[in-house]
């Protein structure tokens, strides 16, 4: 293991684009699809309906948290939608399956989108082994990262040192919560993230393969 690492006892990964790359495009899928809800939903067109999907993205951290603020929208009813999505593109993912297996201490998802299509992501890859648990975005209340809230609940709920913890995540916005409260940051630069930060300094860690990533700091001396 990488020195630098060596005091990790908790593993936390994001799920979509951070697990399997980008570009598979489920994150394009689930795109459209969220769109279509809210074409659908408010009777837009499919340009407005895009307009308010970025707005709620941005500025409340996910769209379902914008839809049940302003319209009242059953999460349930949106998350089945929405991850009604076509997997194929997905793979049995061998030598990260391998790599994640030899990680030292407990390994979890955290993720906005909800556990039943998490397992989904994580069977079709080889993974549905391989974690402890899925922290979900019903798990946080919907409440959705970055919110700080949500990184403390994560840490109460498992018990989690953040000293000990490290979260990789491709979107790098979503990493600044968990460096404040002192976890070790792995940013997949795969292209996903939607906003330009000037500042950074919050990663400890950038990486373009989270499996070669993860093979490399197990075979460091």
């Amino acid at each position: 293991m990488l020195a630098r690492l060596a005091p990790i006892r908790n593993w936390i990964f994001d799920l979509d684009n951070t697990l399997y790359p980008a570009r598979t495009n489920i994150a394009g899928q689930m795109d459209a699809r969220i769109t279509q809800y809210i074409a659908d939903l408010l009777g837009l067109e499919w340009a407005e309906a895009r307009t308010l999907q970025k707005k709620f993205f941005h500025e409340k951290g996910t769209t379902l948290a914008g839809l049940m603020a302003d319209h009242g929208v059953d999460p349930y009813h949106y998350l089945a939608f929405v991850h009604d999505l076509e997997m194929d593109v997905l793979e049995h993912d061998a030598p990260l399956v391998a790599a994640i297996a030899r990680l030292p201490g407990r390994k979890l998802i955290f993720t906005n989108a909800d556990a039943p299509y998490a397992s989904r992501v994580l069977d079709r890859l080889g993974l549905s082994d391989s974690f402890e648990a899925i922290h979900d975005i019903h798990a946080t209340n919907y409440v959705p990262k970055p919110d700080p809230q949500v990184y403390r609940g994560l840490c109460d709920a498992y018990d989690l040192d953040p000293a000990e913890s490290l979260f990789v995540e491709d979107m790098a916005r979503n990493l600044a919560p968990a460096k404040a409260i002192g976890m070790t940051t792995v940013w997949i630069d795969n292209g996903s993230e939607q906003t330009a930060d000037a500042a950074r300094d919050f990663i400890d860690f950038t990486i373009t393969d989270l499996s070669h990533w993860l093979h490399e700091i197990l075979e460091d001396a």
